[in-house]
């Protein structure tokens, strides 16, 4: 009797999971990729936001996202920030709250550890009040 070649060989089972680690492949998750979700999840959070846009320092309508620098090396992700928080938000509370849910959402979405989240908060924003006229 001759035993198959290949494990799976014995039961035709073409399973991705079921072979060998070698032989699925390697998935790599761009440094890009981390920043589009650390911004997104710094757009969810309260009380946080983009930065001011402005051409040759001049201010103009609309807001950019919050500024990111991501690094991904060997699965250790370092995170640095730039984002405005609602004038008169405690800052150091809506910092940890994003930098948590950041840590967090990294985390499960990729599978990559998160070993450090600098936030540099940019800008105070005053919260946009609708007038009306009576």
């Amino acid at each position: 009797m001759t035993r198959p070649e290949h494990p799976d060989a014995s039961t035709g089972d073409d399973d991705p999971e079921a072979s060998a680690p070698l032989e699925r492949g390697k998935t790599t998750i761009s440094d890009r990729a981390v920043a589009r979700i650390v911004a997104k999840v710094a757009d969810e959070i309260e009380d946080t936001g983009g930065l001011a846009r402005t051409v040759l320092g001049v201010p103009v309508p609309g807001r950019r996202p919050a500024h990111t620098d991501v690094r991904v090396d060997a699965g250790i992700v370092t995170v640095r920030m730039a984002l405005s928080v609602a004038y008169p938000r405690p800052v150091r509370t809506v910092a940890h709250r994003v930098r948590e849910s950041v840590r967090g959402r990294v985390e499960d979405l990729t599978g990559l550890t998160v070993r450090q989240v600098d936030i540099e908060v940019a800008e105070l924003r005053h919260p946009v009040v609708e007038r009306t006229v009576s």
